[in-house]
């Protein structure tokens, strides 16, 4: 399906470079043969006045020649640099405010920093070695994207209704988020998101199984506003379609996967933990696509984190089986799911909140319900952001394995 953003103005996703386009790139990585291949790729484009490209070797260089050319359109970074990396430039580069897109160089697979990028804001990813032929198409999707966001920006009338939509888009989110939690007497769930735009691309979702058991679902789509948005709809609709038909969580990411990767032409992705949990025995069976492991917090007060591999963010590759594995929760045990950001919340000093933090607050606030486990965190976490500015959904939820006595 179309890119959300194009088809509200009407324009196709580009697979090429228009020749009518125009540009300025800045290259910002550290070895100085990607400048040569660079500039024999493009001759063409760059003897034409179509392209114009400017160089810089790390962050602190790529600042200075934003200093110098106010009319950059366009910011291809490798992360792995010395100096300023890739990713304290992206952040730097919210701080410019300016009207420009961020791509970014990236070793294949190496999910975790790709997660951090789209999470400051960088607009795609390429993946090392650079295939020369994506590049260009990805150059031609950005170009478009800045172009489109440029015409609505002109126009008054454009903004209103960017806005309306916005807000259509955020009711829709709101209104498929369960906010009405289980009363059971043998288990307890609670869950919370708060966007860091109008719409959010987190979301979090239970239901009910077939023998009495829940599904818990867990997830952070790339990007933010109404694509991640749309695109976080769909996955939570086949996730819990699929569920339903599927007892196995490994067999079911795997399904939703494949039918993720059929109609993704956007190239968006998404991180998804999936449990099934059985309130009569507590035994939770899980699978995980990506996304960061989820804590045990035990009745006598430790923290531990799920032994679970990694696995492939879904929607990117077909035909991928995903690890998983299974736990038994004694009465009285939490188990605490979150999103990126409530770990890469980072302060006025770029300090993040960090996964050793999270740790200490779960095992201070053993022994809570489910909403205060959710709602202790949340406020450990804004008071660590302190002034600054949220760049990231904060998401959680909790499920409280009741202590027996129900």
């Amino acid at each position: 399906m179309p890119s959300a953003i194009h088809s509200r103005f009407g324009l196709p996703v580009p697979n090429r470079w228009s020749v009518n386009s125009v540009a300025k790139i800045l290259v910002v990585d550290d070895e100085p043969d990607l400048e040569i291949l660079l500039r024999q790729k493009f001759r063409r484009k760059i003897r034409s006045g179509a392209l114009t490209l400017i160089f810089a070797q790390n962050g602190v260089e790529a600042l200075d020649q934003l200093k110098n050319h106010d009319d950059v359109d366009m910011v291809l970074s490798d992360i792995n640099m010395p100096q300023m990396d890739g990713l304290t430039l992206l952040h730097q580069l919210n701080e410019l405010n300016r009207d420009l897109r961020a791509v970014i160089v990236t070793a294949y697979g190496d999910m975790k920093n790709i997660r951090t990028a789209m999470n400051r804001g960088a607009f795609d990813f390429i993946t090392k070695p650079i295939d020369f032929t994506d590049l260009e198409t990805t150059i031609a999707k950005t170009l478009a994207h800045l172009e489109v966001m440029r015409e609505a920006l002109r126009s008054r009338d454009e903004l209103v209704a960017l806005r309306r939509e916005l807000g259509v888009a955020a009711r829709m989110q709101e209104s498929i988020l369960p906010t009405v939690f289980p009363t059971d007497s043998r288990f307890e769930i609670h869950a919370t998101m708060t966007p860091a735009l109008e719409v959010g691309g987190d979301f979090y979702d239970f239901f009910r199984l077939e023998d009495d058991k829940m599904g818990i679902v867990m997830a952070d789509v790339s990007g933010k506003g109404v694509p991640a948005a749309l695109f976080m709809m769909v996955s939570r609709t086949l996730m819990k379609g699929t569920a339903i038909g599927e007892a196995d969580p490994a067999t079911a990411v795997a399904e939703v996967n494949r039918l993720l990767v059929e109609s993704n032409e956007e190239s968006m992705f998404v991180t998804l933990f999936y449990a099934t949990f059985n309130p009569e025995n507590g035994l939770l069976e899980f699978a995980n696509g990506g996304h960061n492991l989820p804590y045990v917090i035990r009745k006598d007060g430790s923290v531990e984190q799920i032994d679970c591999d990694s696995g492939i963010v879904l929607a990117v590759l077909p035909g991928f089986d995903f690890p998983g594995g299974a736990l038994e929760l004694e009465p009285g045990d939490v188990v605490f799911f979150y999103t990126d950001g409530i770990t890469e919340a980072m302060n006025e000093e770029g300090e993040e909140f960090g996964d050793d933090t999270l740790a200490e607050v779960l095992a201070e606030i053993a022994g809570s319900d489910a909403a205060a486990f959710c709602e202790k965190v949340v406020e450990a976490v804004r008071v660590h952001a302190g002034d600054a500015d949220q760049s990231d959904d904060i998401t959680c939820l909790c499920l409280r394995y009741g202590d027996g006595e129900g």
